[in-house]
């Protein structure tokens, strides 16, 4: 066997490890659940709904910030300011920093004593136990996903094109959403669906500003600090199913807009 060969198949049996250290646990949840395990699960309501309210919540949370964030990808991805570093440092921050700290910095944020919490509660909402309080620390700790996936794809876009758009005496925005938004597509949507899918798995942030309502992450850990294992792991399996199927609808929908843009660009 010669030294290339050698070298594809030490490299294969490494990824090969990494695959069943990740498939490993997942396979093993799902066979030690029971399919009547799993059919009383679907049958409580308070499971069905902390998973629509995880589902909603996230894409919600995902759909209003996108619109500042990838406006903002542009502008990181085509513009060289001061203190650019210091911003994408800032950015990345909410990824580094453990969830529960930054749980504690959203509460502190939107609290009642704080101006946003006051705000909220002068129209009669109190941000705090509330889905939109859910959805403020999901965006928190996911929004970086979307903005950085969302600035590598406006990177790859040739200025060129835009600055021909422009000569050509369209608007800085008919620009970005004729030339820039289209040619950045797949990259944005990879983006925000990383955003929905972290947003919709946190635990941390989550508990500590709204307990309850309680999101899918929420009830599985209550269940099993409360009740042990085998009761939290069917809520566990159905939310990873649940899951599973919502991005591949997902993925399928990407998949078909892409193609059915490229036909018509052709």
């Amino acid at each position: 066997m010669n030294s290339t060969k050698t070298f594809y198949l030490v490299f294969s049996l490494l990824g090969g490890l990494i695959l069943l250290f990740i498939i490993g646990p997942l396979v093993g949840m799902v066979f030690s659940t029971s399919p009547v395990q799993l059919f009383e699960a679907v049958g409580e309501a308070e499971v069905r709904n902390s998973i629509w309210l995880t589902l909603w919540v996230s894409m919600a949370a995902t759909m209003v910030f996108a619109i500042a964030a990838v406006p903002f990808s542009w502008l990181l991805a085509r513009k060289n300011f001061r203190f650019k570093q210091l911003v994408l440092g800032i950015i990345d921050l909410p990824v580094v920093i453990p969830h529960s700290a930054a749980g504690i910095a959203v509460l502190g944020f939107i609290s009642r004593e704080s101006a946003v919490g006051k705000m909220a509660s002068s129209i009669g909402i109190d941000l705090v136990g509330n889905p939109a309080g859910i959805a403020l620390a999901m965006a928190f700790v996911s929004i970086p996903f979307l903005i950085n996936a969302a600035r590598d794809g406006f990177a790859t876009v040739p200025e060129k094109l835009e600055k021909a758009a422009l000569n050509m005496g369209a608007s800085r925005f008919r620009v970005f959403m004729s030339i820039s938004l289209p040619l950045a597509w797949r990259s944005v949507v990879s983006g925000f669906i990383m955003m929905f899918a972290r947003g919709m798995s946190e635990f941390g942030a989550v508990v500590i500003v709204a307990y309850h309502p309680m999101i899918a992450p929420v009830i599985i850990y209550e269940r099993f600090s409360s009740f042990g294992l085998n009761y939290a792991r069917p809520v566990a399996v159905l939310f990873l199913a649940v899951c599973l199927v919502f991005f591949i609808f997902l993925r399928l929908i990407t998949n078909r807009i892409g193609t059915y843009g490229n036909s018509q660009n052709v």
